[in-house]
């Protein structure tokens, strides 16, 4: 698994939601969030941009450039 979809299934796994709740959140369906996860497939940027919003960390988090949530 890349870094990106390890650290998107760890956040959503922590804060308690389903692959469903963030598809919803992203307008997608809940298998295209479930690539993301797997690596299957890469968000887009403002799908990146939501999703770091949302769980209030940074998109370089995300995308594993930095190893902390927040700069």
């Amino acid at each position: 698994m890349d870094v990106l979809g390890e650290r998107l299934r760890d956040l959503r796994v922590e804060n308690g939601y389903k692959q469903v709740d963030l598809a919803k959140l992203l307008n997608v369906t809940t298998t295209a969030y479930g690539y993301y996860e797997q690596g299957r497939n890469e968000p887009s940027l403002e799908s990146i941009i939501k999703i770091a919003n949302f769980y209030k960390v940074s998109a370089d988090y995300l995308l594993g450039l930095i190893n902390t949530p927040k700069h």
